[in-house]
């Protein structure tokens, strides 16, 4: 029978086996995960033998290539990557600044790169026109396939035609704060080269200019806008609601000159600053408005207006302006006035 001596003792011993083997299961993996990191790195550190290796363009060359050449998977995506992201290789050195591309694997390499030429970099004069320094210095002109406008192009169009993603992004917020309206103005921005405005411009198209812009259209501008008008005071504004309202809208910005308070020098200065929309004016249905609407307007005399009304009753209405001259509804003076305002629906009679 065992004594209380060698029971303490052989517990002793059990627990320093368990230990042991606990301490060894807990090691391993740690030890296992160093052993291969250094592998991994040792693989990185030389991908290649100089007999795998062949000539290549790093602007071209393939996962599959790569990986010949003894590149490892994550070192080949990466090469594949930073160049789908607008990375172009306009020299040999650009290679070595690829991630797991060290000083040796580039020592190994350099003899076998080979840049296309429309890769290569180029000298370029000095000009006021020069790609920004955190650009990436794109030595290539884009090269669009079809024209297209500057006004409406989208960043991925010019990703297509060979802009980088900055290079798009900068131009794209430069013409969006201002407008690009001709090549001059596209010169202007900072991240377009002169080889490249060059390049673009037998491809861009330009917005067509709008001869109203900065001008106030007078039919539909309400009192604040039409009182931004240099010239055009608070009571010149009340008569041009009224007369405006009156008329059924301008036809032409020559009418300003027929309100009483508005003096040629005011005239002279205010029509530099307008223009009017006639498409929307209101109009007199000449053969059936009746006697009490024919009244508001001011191009309409009551001698005309009696007229209209007994003619109507007696002959009907009529197809033209002409017409009417010719019944002597209205003089030649008075009918050129008044014919964008009147509309005429034949009778009934006159669909027989």
């Amino acid at each position: 029978m065992l004594s209380r001596e060698n029971i303490r003792g052989l517990l002793a011993v059990v627990i320093i086996i368990m230990l042991t083997v606990l301490i060894a299961l807990v090691a391993r993996p740690r030890i296992n995960r160093y052993a291969a990191g250094k592998r991994q790195k040792r693989e990185k550190a030389e991908p290649v033998r100089r007999d795998s290796l062949f000539v290549f363009d790093p602007n071209t060359v393939t996962y599959e290539e790569l990986r010949a050449m003894g590149f490892d998977k994550n070192t080949a995506v990466g090469i594949v990557k930073y160049r789908a992201m607008g990375k172009v290789f306009a020299i040999r050195e650009d290679f070595a600044l690829c991630y797991g591309v060290n000083d040796s694997i580039y020592d190994r390499l350099k003899p076998y790169i080979r840049i296309g030429e429309e890769y290569a970099a180029k000298p370029r004069p000095k000009t006021r026109d020069t790609v920004s320094a955190g650009d990436e210095k794109r030595r290539f002109a884009p090269r669009p396939f079809e024209k297209f406008r500057i006004d409406t192009v989208g960043r991925q169009y010019l990703r297509l035609i060979g802009f980088s993603t900055r290079q798009a992004r900068a131009l794209l917020k430069y013409r969006d704060m201002g407008g690009i309206r001709d090549m001059d103005e596209l010169r202007d921005c900072y991240t377009v080269s002169g080889e490249m405005a060059d390049s673009l411009e037998r491809y861009v198209i330009f917005p067509e200019p709008d001869p109203h812009e900065g001008l106030v259209e007078i039919n539909s501008a309400d009192s604040a806008t039409l009182r931004s008008v240099r010239g055009i005071g608070p009571k010149t504004v009340v008569a041009m609601l009224e007369y405006r309202k009156l008329l059924g809208g301008f036809h032409s910005t020559k009418q300003i000159a027929e309100l009483k308070c508005v003096t040629k020098e005011n005239f002279d200065l205010i029509v530099k600053q307008i223009y009017c929309d006639s498409c929307n004016i209101s109009k007199i249905d000449i053969n059936f408005a009746p006697a009490s609407e024919l009244e508001l307007h001011p191009y309409m005399t009551r001698g005309a207006i009696r007229k209209i009304v007994e003619h109507r009753k007696t002959k009907g209405g009529w197809n033209s302006v002409e017409e009417m001259i010719e019944d002597d509804i209205f003089g030649r003076e008075q009918a050129a006035a008044i014919a964008p305002y009147l509309l005429f629906v034949p009778y009934p009679s006159d669909f027989d």
